[in-house]
C-alpha cells in the first residue's frame, strides 16, 4: 500500500477500498505514517465525503484498532445509548435503570463533560464511592447479574480515534460527516453494543446546533450502524433549552430520583421514557408501543428506582444518597436569581446557562480540569411560564457568594421575556429507523417520524 496513493485517490473523489483502509489504520496505530499525511487525508476526506461502505469499514477497523469487550457470556442483546452531548441531560441516569427493570441488557459506555456539555461520568462520580473503571469480568458478570454496567472510557478503546481526532482538532476537519460518525460508532462497537439508541440533539445547547447537520448526522449514524451488524435506531430531540431544571452533577442526581419517583413530570421525564423505550424495543424485539407501555409501568411501580439503587450499590456506590440528598456533595451557597420584568418566558439558551454553571466549577474546560459535584443551576421557571418582575427565575448553587453573584448577569441573559406566549416546541423532531432494504441494494432505508402531530418535521 502506498499513503500518497490513497490521498490522492480520496482528493480526486474516488471511493477507497476496504482493504486499504484497513491498512490506513494498522499503519497509522503503529505510528508508520507522519501525521502531515494523516492530516492531508482528512482533509480529503472532509472535502470529498466518503460513501457509505467507506465509513461503515473506517468505523470497523477503528473499532477493532485497540482491545474489544466480549459480551458473548451475557445472553440476548446488549443494548447501549449515546447522546450527542446538551445541557442538563439526565437521560441516561433515569433510562438505564427504567430499561434493565424491563429485562434489557444495557452495556452502558459513557464519557466525562468537557465544555458546556455535562458528562454522565461526573454525574454518577457525584454518588459516593461510585466507580466506572470496571474490568471487563466485572463488568460481564455485573450485566448477568442486574441487567446493566456502565464503565468509562478507556485509553485502550478504539485508540486510531483518538490519534485522528487530535490531528482533526488542528486540521479544521472535525465537522466531517464520516470522520464524526467513525469516531462515535468505533468506540460503541469496541464496547460491545448489539444495538445502539442515539439522542441526536439540535440547539444552541448542541455541539451540532445546526438543525439540518442533526438530521443528517442522525441518519448517517443509523445507516453505517446498520451496515456494521448493529441495531440502531436515533431520535432528534430538542437542545434548544435544557432538558431538565437541574444544571450540575449532584443537582441533576437529584432530579433524576425525582422522576423515579414519580414526583417530576415535564420534558426531561418524557424523553427518558422515550429513550428507555427505545433502548428496550431494540434489545428485546418489541414493538416500541409496547416497550412504552412496559417502561411506563415500571416507573409506576417504583421498579425504575429500585434498579437505580441496585445499579449504584453494584458499582461500589452509597445507595442511601438516592434517598438522602445530604449525602451528595452540596455547595455552601444557594441565591435566587430573580426576574427584572414582567410576561413570558419565550427562550432559555442552554448553551448559555452550560457555561454559566461550567464557570461555577460544574464541568470542565480540559480533560484534566477538576469538577466541583456540588455547585449549579436549578430553573424555577420554564419556557412558557408566566413571571413577574421580582419573581425568581432560578437559582444558583456556588460555593461562595461572589461566584454566584459573578453569573447572576449570564443567567439573566439566557433568558429571555416577551409580552407573548410563545407556541410549544417539539421535544423530539424526528426518529431514524430502518425498514427492510430493497433487495437490489445493501444500504438500508429510513423512515422520518414526527412523534408529535401539528408539527412538521
Amino acid at each position: 500500500m502506498n499513503m500518497v496513493e490513497i490521498i490522492r485517490k480520496k482528493r480526486d473523489g474516488e471511493a477507497l477500498l476496504g482493504e486499504e483502509i484497513a491498512w490506513f489504520v494498522r499503519a497509522l496505530c503503529a505510528g508508520s505514517i507522519p501525521d502531515y499525511q494523516v492530516s492531508a487525508l482528512l482533509m480529503a476526506i472532509f472535502l470529498r465525503g466518503m460513501n457509505g461502505e467507506e465509513t461503515a469499514a473506517l468505523t470497523l477497523e477503528m473499532a477493532k484498532s485497540g482491545g474489544m469487550a466480549d459480551l458473548s457470556a451475557v445472553p440476548g442483546l446488549k443494548v447501549d445509548k449515546h447522546s450527542t452531548g446538551g445541557v442538563g441531560d439526565l437521560t441516561t441516569l433515569v433510562a438505564l435503570p427504567l430499561a434493565a427493570a424491563c429485562g434489557a441488557k444495557v452495556a452502558k459506555m459513557s464519557g466525562r463533560a468537557l465544555g458546556h456539555t455535562g458528562g454522565t461520568l461526573d454525574k454518577l462520580w457525584s454518588i459516593p464511592g461510585f466507580r466506572t473503571n470496571l474490568s471487563e469480568g466485572e463488568f460481564t458478570a455485573q450485566l448477568n447479574q442486574i441487567g446493566c454496567a456502565l464503565i468509562g472510557q478507556s485509553e485502550a478503546l478504539a485508540p486510531a480515534d483518538k490519534i485522528l481526532y487530535a490531528l482533526r482538532d488542528v486540521s479544521a476537519t472535525v465537522e466531517s460527516l464520516p470522520l464524526i460518525v467513525s469516531s462515535i460508532l468505533s468506540k460503541k462497537i469496541a464496547a460491545g453494543a448489539d444495538a445502539i439508541v442515539l439522542d441526536v440533539k439540535t440547539g444552541s445547547g448542541a455541539l451540532m446546533k445546526g438543525f439540518e447537520d442533526s438530521m443528517a448526522l442522525a441518519e448517517e449514524m443509523v445507516k453505517i450502524g446498520k451496515l456494521a451488524g448493529r441495531r440502531m435506531l436515533a431520535l432528534v430531540t430538542d437542545m434548544d433549552e435544557p432538558l431538565g431544571r437541574s444544571i450540575g452533577n449532584a443537582l441533576e442526581i437529584r432530579e433524576a430520583v425525582a422522576i423515579l419517583k414519580g414526583e417530576e413530570e415535564g420534558r426531561a421525564a418524557e424523553l427518558c421514557l422515550r429513550i428507555a423505550a427505545a433502548m428496550l424495543a431494540l434489545a428485546l424485539d418489541l414493538a416500541e408501543d409496547e416497550a412504552l407501555k412496559r417502561v411506563r409501568a415500571a416507573l409506576e411501580e417504583g421498579r425504575g428506582l429500585l434498579k437505580l439503587r441496585e445499579w449504584v450499590a453494584a458499582q461500589g456506590g452509597n445507595p442511601a444518597a438516592i434517598d438522602d440528598p445530604s449525602l451528595l456533595p452540596g455547595a455552601r451557597v444557594r441565591r435566587e436569581v430573580k426576574s427584572l420584568q414582567s410576561g413570558f418566558i419565550t427562550a432559555i439558551d442552554a448553551r448559555a446557562l452550560g457555561l454559566a454553571a461550567g464557570a461555577l466549577g460544574a464541568a470542565r474546560e480540559t480533560k484534566e480540569a477538576a469538577v466541583d459535584y456540588g455547585v449549579g443551576l436549578e430553573l424555577l421557571r420554564q419556557r412558557g411560564d408566566a413571571v413577574r418582575a421580582g419573581e425568581a427565575l432560578a437559582a444558583v448553587y456556588a460555593q461562595s457568594e461572589e461566584a454566584a453573584l459573578r453569573c447572576e448577569g449570564d443567567i439573566l441573559a439566557a433568558i429571555q421575556i416577551g409580552e407573548d406566549e410563545p407556541r410549544p416546541r417539539p421535544l423530539i423532531f424526528a426518529r431514524f429507523e430502518r425498514k427492510a432494504p430493497p433487495k437490489h441494494s445493501i444500504l438500508p432505508s429510513f423512515q422520518k417520524i414526527n412523534p408529535f402531530p401539528g408539527f412538521s418535521c
